[in-house]
């Protein structure tokens, strides 16, 4: 069965490596824990207000 989860991170001026890392983590942390073997696309995508980055959301597709 195929699924999808997604993850949000806000994007805060000069934290953004940390922020990307952190959400990096929380991916990976709920691959290991749900015992997922198989990926089938990671996307992301930021969202924005005026044009200034606010903040990014990752979709997670994968095979359960």
């Amino acid at each position: 069965m195929i699924k999808i989860k997604t993850f949000t991170s806000t994007l805060k001026i000069f934290h953004v490596h940390n922020e990307l890392v952190e959400l990096d983590k929380e991916v990976n942390d709920f691959l290991q824990q749900n015992n997922i073997t198989k990926v089938v696309s990671v996307s992301d995508s930021t969202t924005n207000t005026g044009g200034d980055t606010m903040g990014i959301i990752r979709v997670l597709t994968y095979e359960y």
